[in-house]
């Protein structure tokens, strides 16, 4: 694999996501913490209007306007629609982009813990996951890579890289130890790419455990699109632990418990994540996957 010349470090992609945007914000302020022997560096905010509104958005989600159809369509001009438009410039153009690898800092409401998503099962990113995993044993590993479907995240730009998202956190806040442990993985991740670059990586391999996309669940509602349940005590919080037929999902504002009906059982990821509210997502299903690097 070709080595690692330029890598672009993003926070701040959603405005009220605040541990991106001040470890971008720190980086800018001492380069000497993200720099390396062997590769260039550069940081970007970006979604600065938004931070100023302290929101995840000011008129569409940045984080899915990355479609090279989007980014070709003069007609779509709104804020974020023109701020992809510039980064895919700016690092791009997706499919021969200038930049080698993008990590995409992220927070979550959800009780995530430190995630790796990934949006493709290039073998870099997958060598790259399996060597945070074992410096780092809490991370998670969750690809929502659909074969012969285009992504729309932004570091889609790239074939390398991945988002970081780490939770649970309220919007709009700092909270030290999460900021502690999103810059310790960026710094692990920096480490990575240079011993990558001086070819001392070639000792990686074996088994990762991934939490591979499988659907988006919504809450139930009524016909007019109001909900009409929340997500279960019993299930709040149970972010990457299995969910077996029978089980509580939802329960009722009149108390009812819904139950998990499928045949097989699942992993779900981004329970209750505020975010998701507007998206109609209450949770993500998963499969437990494991694959060999």
């Amino acid at each position: 694999m070709e080595k690692i010349n330029k890598l672009a470090i993003i926070g701040g992609t959603h405005g009220n996501e605040f541990t991106g945007i001040y470890l971008v914000k720190k980086f800018e302020k001492f380069p000497d913490l993200i720099s390396r022997t062997n590769f260039e560096t550069k940081t970007l905010l970006a979604n600065p209007e938004a931070l100023k509104l302290v929101r995840r958005y000011v008129d569409t989600d940045l984080n899915r306007c990355f479609q090279v159809k989007d980014l070709e369509n003069n007609t779509k001009t709104n804020y974020e629609e023109s701020r992809a438009k510039f980064i895919n410039q700016m690092l791009g153009p997706k499919g021969n982009p200038k930049f080698d690898l993008i990590l995409d800092l992220h927070t979550t409401t959800a009780n995530m813990g430190l995630t790796i998503i990934l949006v493709n099962n290039h073998p870099f990113n997958l060598k790259m996951a399996a060597y945070l995993s074992s410096v780092e044993p809490n991370v998670k590993v969750y690809s929502c890579f659909n074969p012969g479907v285009e992504n729309s995240l932004i570091n889609s730009i790239c074939e390398r890289g991945f988002a970081i998202e780490v939770g649970p956190i309220a919007q709009g806040v700092i909270q030290a130890d999460l900021f502690q442990k999103t810059e310790k993985l960026v710094q692990t991740s920096l480490d990575f790419v240079e011993y990558f670059n001086e070819g001392k990586l070639h000792h990686i391999n074996g088994d990762i455990v991934v939490y591979q996309h499988l659907k988006v669940v919504d809450y139930p509602k009524t016909e007019e699109g109001e909900i009409t349940a929340m997500i279960h005590p019993k299930l709040e919080g149970k972010d990457y632990q299995k969910l077996s037929p029978g089980e509580p999902m939802f329960l009722t504002f009149d108390g009812k418990t819904i139950y998990y009906e499928e045949e097989n059982p699942v992993w779900p990821v981004f329970i209750n994540e505020a975010a998701y509210y507007e998206k109609g997502i209450a949770m993500c299903l998963t499969k437990q996957e494991s694959i060999t690097v």
